[in-house]
């Protein structure tokens, strides 16, 4: 299960302003899993997802898709991009549009520009309506953005993921906005997701409970470097492993 990596990253360094903000990581994302980078604020974890998902080059190392090969190719970037869905922590969602435009915004890098302004082809509002089912807001497809509450908000931010029928889906703290028992909902969802589309997560936590519930792999960042990273194998002594080395990394601060 899961024996080939989606991508790899290989002696990835990052700079901000002459400051690495990553260095010296190497990884391995398990393809058709999730795995939960944890981490404090300031460790990395943004950065790390920015270069997952093709929005930042690095200024050192590799980065490869097992598909499309070295990223460092501007063809095979591009098509990477293509092939990613984004979720952000804030849902960066246009308020004055309704959940269904919202959603098909998922679409718009897949579109003619000169048809940004017409309306989508009925195939696309279909995959849009599809998407919000899914997520459980059908019903509130023609409701304004600003008239949802925080938590459908994050479900249409979701929906407009699924709707790129991503190979990959990068998710930044999406269910730090949300009440503890909406977020373990939400988290048992993005799993029967995964499962059954076979798509590839990576998605920034710093709820050690959750990672532990949904993820397949966990990863912890700090001060820019990865510290540690293992398989769950839920229901095993191992977990408590894991949150030892989460306390570890919690205790440290960018150097």
């Amino acid at each position: 299960m899961h024996s080939n990596p989606a991508i790899t990253l290989q002696d990835v360094e990052v700079r901000r302003g002459g400051i690495s903000v990553l260095r010296g990581i190497d990884l391995s994302v398990p393809q058709g899993a999730i795995t939960a980078v944890i981490g404090v604020s300031g460790s990395g974890k943004t950065t790390l997802l920015s270069v997952l998902n093709g929005g930042r080059v690095p200024e050192k190392g590799t980065v490869i898709n097992f598909e499309l090969g070295d990223l460092s190719a501007s063809s095979a970037l591009l098509q990477h991009r293509r092939q990613t869905a984004s979720i952000y922590q804030t849902y960066a969602l246009i308020g004055r549009l309704t959940a269904l435009d919202n959603v098909l915004l998922g679409m718009a890098d897949q579109r003619p520009a000169m048809s940004f302004f017409l309306p989508s082809p009925k195939h696309m509002q279909i995959r849009a309506a599809e998407a919000l089912d899914e997520v459980g807001l059908l019903t509130k497809s023609l409701v304004r953005v600003d008239d949802l509450s925080g938590g459908e908000r994050q479900r249409v931010a979701i929906a407009r993921a699924l709707i790129r029928q991503p190979k990959l889906m990068i998710a930044d703290e999406p269910f730090a906005s949300v009440d503890p028992g909406l977020a373990d909902r939400f988290a048992s969802s993005l799993r029967r997701t995964v499962e059954k589309h076979n798509t590839t997560v990576v998605v920034a936590l710093h709820q050690m409970h959750l990672a532990l519930r949904i993820a397949d792999y966990i990863v912890l960042l700090a001060a820019g470097r990865i510290i540690a990273q293992a398989p769950t194998h839920r229901r095993t002594p191992r977990r408590t492993a894991l949150r030892d080395l989460f306390t570890h990394s919690a205790q440290c601060t960018i150097g």
